[in-house]
């Protein structure tokens, strides 16, 4: 089946090819800039494997969260505890959940407790311009626990007033409101939104409330910006299965997650660009084995992140010197983990030489770690690019990666799970090498061979099947394999859009333990395909494949589908989500959804 659908998709592209011209969104790609906090080159300058989810791919999408868009982009592997995003964990290129970095605006909202919460995200799908998914190497320039790359979600920026009103509802009691507003006033504007979604479950014990609450205004002045954001997120949800054991029905959590911070971005005074930045990061995790019997077995975790960060740009005859510090505070105060402080500081440096009239372009960096519990760490990097053509770039990266353990690696305890404070840190050997196509009649696309050599890797293991697990820290795990992503976007067709990849990962290991729980449970072939038409003017179907083959679970293949009405005013759409009812797991057994329909509206006042 897959085979056919991919030989399909070739044929398709090689027969509509003649009749493409570069369109618009494909035009709108190579103009987008790359929200690295330092050197922040045009994508087609940018040296790295680099995928740009933007805001028409967002709204024509039949996801309803982050982690639902992200299932339809090869090398992201997202693993879904429940529906709709309740609870879910991001891995690229093989990594597990805590080995990825996730930012708003670039700043690091990655959780000191568990990666568990890294995707509770304050931040709604209406607040949100694109995403960039970062892999390899090169996400070391967002700073530390970039081990296997960054996802990086850039907020909207408002710039005129408006208010929209939304509604969805759905099999399994789905339903939702939303309320969004943006107000221009001079040199300021100003952003709010809020959203609420409930459902009964798809299955029993799977019930859950979300709520968001986001804010953000940019106010500019003669000598820079100020950037105010403020986001807050509630989760509740039955956790049938989630973490324990698919026998243990009865789990209940309710997460509170939000962001602050406040940005100051000097205009450029000669050759220097500056931009200050405070930020606090709070998460609040409170977890019941029994839902209706509290005391029985109750986990309550509060942590704080509180930060200030200065980055730098300076231009020269020489190329684009980038400088930067970041300065963190980390409190953790558990029942179960215990009380903990930890403060991280981070220097990074890098500086992007052009020769051969800006045909080849290296960058290479250092980031120095500092952290009170593990000491001091230095990792260098480099990032090369060479300009073929107008239309094709070659590309490589090579760099040490790094990743401290978890306050849950180091100190969770319970029946099933045994923490260990003597892990160390884990780190790791990573490069890349591949080509870009920027665009030619509307195709465009990158490959690349990826190769990661990890040390120290933590993971929890056991011997027997009975035995509970325990963190330790494996002797070697390397992760390598080819990625690759293509992107046609005719003008003269009712094909908009397609979107297709693939990523291969081959997996080896060395460790004294007989079993492993998350480190190697890993894709080792993944598919995508995305494809939107526009039948008649306003009228939209987008239809999106995944196909997924893991080292110890059953290969699943889902299709999900979107058809939507859209014009300046109003947007109406109707999803169908798993279309072939097909039953799959993604992480610890975990049954999710069927098939689900679901429909919504929303109608927008002002321009």
């Amino acid at each position: 089946m897959t085979r056919s659908f991919l030989s399909l998709i070739l044929f398709v592209l090689v027969q509509l090819q003649a009749l493409a011209q570069p369109s618009d969104t494909v035009r709108q790609l190579s103009e987008v800039q790359v929200q690295a906090n330092r050197i922040q080159p045009g994508f087609n300058e940018f040296s790295a494997s680099l995928i740009v989810i933007n805001r028409p791919d967002i709204e024509r999408s039949p996801g309803l969260s982050v982690a639902d868009l992200l299932h339809y982009y090869a090398g992201v592997d997202i693993r879904n505890r429940g529906a709709n995003g309740v609870q879910a964990d991001a891995g690229i290129r093989g990594s597990t959940f805590d080995q990825v970095l996730i930012l708003v605006n670039g700043i690091k909202i990655s959780d000191p407790q568990t990666g568990h919460h890294s995707l509770n995200l304050p931040v709604d799908m209406e607040s949100i311009e694109r995403i960039e998914v970062l892999k390899g190497p090169a996400g070391r320039v967002f700073g530390q626990n970039a081990f296997a790359g960054a996802i990086n979600i850039i907020t909207r920026k408002v710039d005129h007033d408006y208010m929209r009103v939304q509604a969805l509802a759905g099999d399994y009691g789905l339903g939702g409101v939303r309320l969004s507003a943006g107000m221009v006033e001079g040199t300021a504007a100003h952003h709010f939104s809020a959203s609420r979604d409930v459902s009964d479950g798809y299955r029993y014990n799977t019930d859950y409330e979300m709520t968001n609450l986001f804010y953000e205004s940019r106010i500019g002045t003669a000598r820079g910006e100020w950037n105010i954001l403020g986001g807050w997120s509630a989760r509740e949800f039955g956790a049938n299965g989630f973490y324990a054991t698919p026998a243990a029905t009865e789990q209940y959590e309710e997460v509170q997650t939000s962001l602050v911070a406040v940005s100051y971005r000097i205009r450029p005074v000669t050759n220097w660009l500056l931009q200050h930045r405070v930020y606090w990061r709070r998460n609040q995790d409170m977890y019941l084995f029994v839902r209706n019997n509290p005391q029985l077995y109750r986990n309550m975790h509060v942590n704080n992140v509180v930060g200030y960060e200065q980055n730098a740009t300076y231009t020269s005859a020489l190329g684009t010197t980038g400088l930067g510090v970041d300065v963190n505070h980390v409190r953790l105060t558990s029942n179960n983990l215990g009380d903990h402080e930890r403060t991280v500081a981070t220097l990074f440096a890098e500086h992007r030489f052009e020769f051969m009239r800006e045909r080849l372009d290296l960058t290479p960096g250092v980031q120095l770690n500092y952290y009170s519990d593990f000491g001091w760490n230095a990792f260098p990097g480099i990032d090369a690019g060479y300009r073929l053509s107008k239309h094709w770039r070659l590309f490589g990266n090579w760099g040490y990666t790094y990743r401290v353990p978890t306050y849950t690696n180091l100190y969770y305890n319970d029946p099933a799970n045994i923490g260990n404070p003597n892990l160390v840190p884990e780190y790791a050997v990573t490069y890349e090498a591949g080509v870009k196509l920027l665009s030619i009649a509307g195709l465009s696309g990158q490959a690349s061979y990826f190769s990661r050599q990890g040390n120290s890797i933590i993971d929890y293991v056991k011997d027997q099947p009975t035995d509970p697990w325990r963190a330790e820290n494996l002797l070697q795990v390397d992760m390598r394999g080819v990625d690759l992503n293509l992107s046609w976007s005719p003008s003269k067709s009712f094909i908009k859009k397609l979107d297709v990849g693939y990523t291969y990962i081959r997996s080896a290991k060395e460790q004294e333990a007989a079993l492993s729980k998350y480190a190697l449970d890993n894709l080792t072939h993944q598919y995508v395909a995305n494809l939107l038409m526009c039948y008649v003017p306003h009228l939209f179907h987008s239809v999106n494949y995944r196909y997924a083959d893991r080292v110890d679970q059953a290969t699943y293949a889902i299709v999900d589908t979107r058809l939507m009405w859209q014009t300046q005013k109003w947007m109406i759409y109707i999803d169908v989500t798993n279309i072939f009812d097909q039953q799959y797991t993604e992480t610890n057994l975990v049954t999710l959804p069927g098939r689900w329909v679901r429909g919504g509206f929303s109608r927008t006042f002002g321009k």
